[in-house]
């Protein structure tokens, strides 16, 4: 199902079409990693959800940050659009072309520049996928400190560009903070190497921070300098059933309190959740009956130490009524079976029709209440509607199914879903970005003064507009 043009009605900006000459001038740059197949091509312009598309009909694989700059360099004499690729794992159709942009794709800016065991510091391309490099630092005895569901595709540099949250946010922090330094070749092809590899370092303004998180609209992000915790000895996961969404919350003030520094993730998903996840996935619930369930993964230095901690928890929780149910697991093989419940939410919710998708941030006792008045506003016209995420980031995932796409439906829900977050000072984007389909929306979360000093980061980077066009920001009126 792919968005229609009249709710996202946007017009083609005057960028220079793609010339027999472009393509013959980039075959000459880039023997064998210029790709024009319309077959080959599609499966780049539709993103993951299959809710957008675009027709580009040129796809460029850099392998250095030399030649992101001369690509860019040439397009921005050009005034052609470009459209930069990594994983294409995003949800909110930032990663695909609106019309005819280039692709430049980073799938082969794959290298591992360098480690260092002592610091812990990580320096890389921009295309190594996000599973890959968690692989090598394990073999080391270390960590990536992020992890995302869609951890076996995506690409570290756009995981930086869209500041990607995910599973172990609550522990490590966002990428805001563990990314040291970063390369980024700007729209008129000059490169910016601010590839630091100091966790302190005061010396003006802190210029990585205006691309982490900019989706590809201000610069591509060709290397990154990232910050790894050291591999935890000891992993624990206790997998629990709550009887209210009450009970979740008061569960994670005792947790917290009671888990401390080793508390790596709190995640929460609700009965409709549970039941998509076995229905179309056929995992099976080790707990059945609760209206709520809450995955605790705790990570530390000593197992003896944390397995005291987590049944003293435990025990607590059971006894006071918080918890009814509960499973916990030590070994590698259980723990992935009890996170892939959690992580698998969104690909089921994909077999079950078509999926209107909600990333909100809110103050943590009021985040299951946007999922009751979304519920009992939409009735029967909505197939599921679903409440899961990540509680200890008061991170929310929304989520509507219904048989097919629907004007009616999307009217029902947008912007009341936008309205009921900016009432409660949320955000209404609190991982995934704005992206294609959420930059009208901004006002919901930023004043108009932010929204203005952001347009004027953008003309000044890119005064053509080239990088990443129709994302992000508002047209402005």
């Amino acid at each position: 199902v792919m968005l229609t043009s009249e709710r996202y009605s946007v017009q083609r900006l005057p960028f220079s079409p793609v010339s027999d000459s472009d393509v013959a001038f980039f075959e000459r740059m880039m023997p064998g990693r210029v790709i024009t197949n319309e077959e080959e091509l599609k499966p780049f312009n539709v993103d993951w959800l299959k809710s957008v598309r675009g027709c580009s009909k040129l796809m460029l694989k850099p392998q250095t940050t030399a030649e992101v700059s001369r690509v860019l360099r040439y397009c921005y004499e050009r005034n052609l659009a470009v459209n930069p690729q990594g994983g294409n794992t995003g949800l909110v159709g930032g990663s695909v072309p609106v019309f005819d942009e280039i692709i430049l794709s980073t799938v082969l800016m794959n290298r591992i520049i360098s480690f260092d065991k002592v610091s812990g510091i990580l320096v890389c391309q921009a295309g190594c996928i996000l599973e890959r490099l968690n692989e090598y630092l394990e073999e080391q005895g270390f960590i990536m400190p992020l992890d995302l569901g869609a951890k076996g595709s995506c690409h570290i540099g756009g995981n930086v560009a869209t500041n990607a949250g995910g599973l172990r946010l609550l522990r490590y922090g966002s990428l805001r903070g563990t990314v040291l330094g970063l390369e980024v070749v700007l729209a008129d092809g000059s490169a910016l190497d601010c590839l630091a590899s100091l966790r302190k370092d005061n010396t003006g303004y802190d210029l990585k921070q205006l691309f982490i998180g900019s989706e590809g609209t201000l610069g591509v992000i060709t290397a990154v300098s990232i910050l790894c915790p050291q591999k935890p000895k000891a992993v624990n996961l206790a997998f629990l059933g709550c009887q209210s969404f009450a009970k979740v919350l008061e569960t994670f003030t005792t947790c917290r309190a009671m888990l401390g520094e080793i508390l790596s993730a709190y995640e929460f998903m609700d009965e409709k959740c549970m039941e998509l996840v076995e229905r179309h996935l056929k995992l099976s619930n080790p707990l059945t009956g609760s209206p709520f369930y809450v995955l605790i993964e705790t990570s530390g230095s000593n197992s003896t130490h944390d397995e005291d901690k987590l049944n003293n928890f435990l025990e607590q929780a059971m006894t006071s009524g918080l918890v009814t149910d509960g499973t916990v697991a030590t070994d590698d093989k259980k723990i992935k079976t009890l996170w892939s419940l959690r992580e698998r939410i969104t690909e089921a919710l994909t077999h079950d029709g078509y999926v209107y998708k909600y990333d909100i941030s809110l103050p943590v006792g009021k985040l299951y209440d946007l999922v009751t008045d979304t519920r009992a506003r939409l009735g029967q016209s909505a197939k599921n509607v679903v409440g899961y995420g990540h509680l200890g980031d008061g991170n929310l995932h929304l989520n509507i199914t219904a048989e097919s796409y629907s004007h009616f439906l999307l009217d029902a829900i947008e912007p009341f879903v936008y309205e009921w977050t900016a009432r409660y000072n949320g955000s209404i984007s609190a991982e995934h970005g704005l992206g294609f389909k959420k930059k009208q929306f901004i006002q919901y979360s930023k004043p108009s003064e932010a929204v203005f000093l952001m347009q004027r980061f953008k003309a000044m980077l890119d005064p053509k507009g080239i990088l990443n066009p129709y994302k992000t920001l508002p047209t402005s009126s």
